[in-house]
């Protein structure tokens, strides 16, 4: 189901419900279980900013392109500031932590970000 709105202050026609049309769709082509996530639901940093939208979208234009030439057991990632793509196996063949300790864990605590831990 798709539900159109009209922004007020812009008159821009927006719609909604386009993640789940792709899910059926993914589902019925594939006979798997697809899932969509809605990025408000994951981030815990506030609204995404532009570089967040952007990168989403260079995400998912790689990660299509990746998919159309069958070139499955890959992800995409940014690497010194270049989306590339890298074997799953690679990504995950050591555990990488994060130091509780560092400047952007302490930002983030400071701002009231929790980390479960406490």
């Amino acid at each position: 189901m798709s539900v159109q709105a009209v922004d007020p202050t812009t008159g821009v026609v927006r719609l909604g419900g386009a993640g789940q049309r792709v899910v059926r769709e993914l589902e019925s082509l594939t006979r798997c279980e697809v899932r969509a996530t809605v990025l408000g639901h994951l981030q815990r940093g506030g609204s995404p900013v532009a570089f967040d939208r952007i990168l989403a979208t260079q995400f998912g234009e790689a990660a299509a392109h990746l998919a159309m030439a069958g070139r499955y057991g890959r992800m995409v990632r940014l690497s010194a500031g270049r989306i590339e793509d890298v074997d799953l196996d690679e990504a995950v063949r050591e555990i990488k932590l994060v130091d509780p300790g560092s400047p952007l864990v302490r930002t983030a605590r400071a701002l009231g970000i929790a980390f479960g831990d406490e």
